[in-house]
């Protein structure tokens, strides 16, 4: 168990692959913890250094209590960052961990080589969706909406014919601590990076799952096109956790981004 104390808090990583090797950072989900990305490491480029980490408040990272906001969340990956003293790297974030990355493109540009987001967007939401969902989970827990959010995390053919996957997905999302989800949705509620967006210049690649219920293709498109240069591809046959569903074809997506951008 690798944990380093960063930002004022004690994060959950891991740290994989030779010391030499191109980093890639890791951002999960809401609701996970970094073994979201399991499935898709065998299917990336060999010699990679792979750092996964648990944002605040999920797995076995430290939990402080709700509210958290954006800015503090990409201050705990460019502690973390800084901490494991890498060189630029590319940054891949899922869903509130694309933005993350975003978050962090724009304050510390310095940090990043290239970025990979995944299922997320500019925005997310409206105000009252988020406020919404809170109220939902101080009332009943994350347990009175979870049907709903597996729902749009995965497909129908998942949902009906891996059922004891999913029932291991249901643990690790009812099992997140209510502060840390109720603490992220706080930080998803109030991030908007569509002024900051079509700032970047770095090279970037945007996937979204064809099914996903939670971030749709065109919402994701959108955003790959406030991006300069930013490509954009659908995954079929994914939901909201393409590294979930179709681990091989979103690893096959990122080589050939790494191999045309001379990362690898």
């Amino acid at each position: 168990m690798q944990m380093a104390k960063v930002n004022g808090i004690r994060v959950h990583y891991a740290d994989s692959g030779p010391r030499d090797g191109v980093p890639l950072v890791f951002s999960n989900s809401l609701g996970t913890d970094f073994r979201v990305w399991d499935r898709l490491l065998p299917h990336l480029p060999e010699g990679l250094r792979i750092i996964r980490y648990d944002k605040r408040g999920h797995g076995l990272t430290e939990c402080p209590a709700a509210p958290y906001a954006m800015e503090t969340l990409v201050e705990d990956a460019a502690a973390l960052i800084a901490h494991l003293e890498l060189p630029p790297c590319v940054f891949v974030g899922l869903s509130i961990g694309g933005l993350i990355g975003q978050g962090l493109a724009a304050a510390r540009p310095e940090l990043l080589r290239a970025m990979v987001l995944c299922d997320t967007a500019a925005r997310i939401g409206s105000a009252d969706l988020w406020d919404n969902r809170i109220e939902a989970i101080n009332r009943g827990g994350i347990a009175a909406i979870e049907e709903q959010i597996l729902s749009r995390w995965f497909t129908e053919s998942f949902r009906t014919t891996r059922q004891d996957e999913l029932a291991g997905w249901r643990h690790m999302l009812c099992r997140t601590p209510e502060d840390g989800y109720l603490g992220c949705c706080y930080a998803i509620r109030d991030a908007d990076f569509r002024a900051s967006d079509p700032k970047l210049s770095l090279p970037v690649l945007v996937v979204a799952g064809e099914e996903d219920g939670s971030t749709p293709p065109a919402l994701v498109e959108e955003t790959a096109a406030l991006i300069p240069g930013a490509r954009f591809h659908v995954i079929k046959g994914a939901g909201h956790l393409p590294c979930v569903e179709q681990p091989e074809a979103l690893g096959a997506l990122i080589g050939d981004f790494l191999r045309e951008n001379g990362i690898v």
